[in-house]
């Protein structure tokens, strides 16, 4: 199911879309594409933060395969961003977080220049840092690091 002018800061205490859609919008000829999942606080308590980095869920780094359940404790990740948070959802709601198109991100990159490949390896919690090996995920690219500009490349 793909839908077109969703609400993406909307959140839900029970589920609206399946688990996974992908909604988009288009905003002065930018296509921004969204993917609607739940949030876990991860065993860090990690409370979503609108604009912060979402990864997928991993309980201590061991991943179940759930690609429909994100967390900003980088520490409960394989290490996989999922997109950017467009709310602030409590745990257990669900949300949209974007995957595609340019965003700008609450936190400052861990490190980072313009053009950089971005991951969550080695990134603090909510954010992303630079790709430093060929096996790092690469999830977005850095616009403008010094004003948290990215272009978003996560996978869906």
């Amino acid at each position: 199911m793909f839908i077109t002018g969703i609400n993406a800061t909307q959140t839900d205490t029970v589920k609206q879309f399946a688990l996974g859609t992908i909604g988009t919008n288009v905003v002065s000829g930018v296509v921004k594409t969204y993917k609607y999942v739940q949030y876990n606080d991860g065993a860090g308590d990690i409370a979503a933060v609108s604009g912060n980095v979402a990864y997928y869920y991993a309980p201590s780094g061991a991943s179940a395969g759930s690609t429909t359940v994100v967390t900003s404790d980088v520490s409960d990740s394989a290490g996989l961003g999922a997109g950017v948070l467009q709310s602030a959802p409590a745990t257990g709601e669900y949300c949209w977080v974007q995957i595609k198109g340019p965003a700008t991100i609450t936190p400052a990159l861990t490190a980072g220049a313009d053009g950089n490949a971005l991951t969550a390896v080695g990134a603090g919690d909510g954010t992303l840092d630079v790709s430093g090996l060929v096996t790092d995920a690469v999830v977005a690219y850095a616009v403008d690091a010094s004003a948290k500009i990215i272009l978003c490349d996560f996978p869906f």
